[in-house]
């Protein structure tokens, strides 16, 4: 009789020995959809701090990554847009926060590309704008394209809306975002769930995260626009 998988569901405490000052890490969300809550408060709680983070954006200000900027614990950020979190622009105006923007099309493709350990990826966007510079340039087939490196992160933290303890996972709508993408794209993987279930109790066609990717599962609180 073959034996059940060892359990990855832990502690937030224990989640949070992963988690340290000075770390590259993924934090994924659309806005405040789909955003690790639980995890980034129990951050903020432990003293993390000087963090290189990589996300679409920084939500709004009090929630979501909007918490970490308040607490002034972000030293620089790769994202598409700060916008929608006012504190996030007055920071970088301030040169306390330093940003470096990507098209929301090619920050995913180089995570993707992180996580499938390929050497960047090719686009046209950007050509001919601030966005070139510094870059590589490369024709192919008579057309010009930037050669955009991989991002990868020693953390990323995860939303899924359901996980077994094996750490299969399931997103919930537009709360999926860039969950998946990021869950192949850093060294370790802490995922906090909305619902944790027993092996076996998820539909296999359902699940749009592999366990094998996952390290650590806390239990997390349902997020608005979910």
């Amino acid at each position: 009789m073959s034996k059940l998988p060892k359990s990855k569901v832990v502690t937030i405490d224990q989640a949070m020995e992963h988690c340290y000052s000075g770390m590259t890490v993924m934090i994924p969300g659309f806005v405040n959809c789909g955003v690790p809550e639980t995890l980034i408060k129990a951050m903020i709680e432990k003293g993390v701090t000087d963090l290189d983070v990589i996300s679409n954006n920084t939500s709004v200000k009090g929630r979501g990554i909007g918490r970490l900027v308040h607490e002034n614990r972000i030293k620089h950020i790769t994202c598409s847009h700060i916008g929608s979190n006012t504190e996030t622009v007055e920071k970088v105006v301030a040169g306390e926060i330093n940003v470096t923007f990507t098209p929301q099309g090619t920050l995913c493709e180089r995570m993707r590309a992180g996580g499938a350990g390929i050497g960047g990826v090719l686009t046209p966007t950007g050509l001919g704008t601030p966005m070139q510079e510094g870059k590589q340039v490369i024709e192919v087939n008579g057309k010009k394209y930037l050669l955009e490196l991989p991002l990868h992160a020693d953390v990323a933290l995860i939303h899924a809306w359901k996980a077994d303890k094996m750490g299969n996972l399931i997103y919930r709508r537009t709360a999926r975002n860039f969950n998946p993408i990021m869950a192949t794209a850093a060294d370790f993987v802490i995922v906090e769930a909305e619902e944790i279930v027993e092996v076996g109790m998820l539909e296999p066609d359902y699940i749009m995260t592999p366990g094998c990717l996952v390290d650590m599962i806390v239990q997390g609180a349902p997020t608005e626009g979910k």
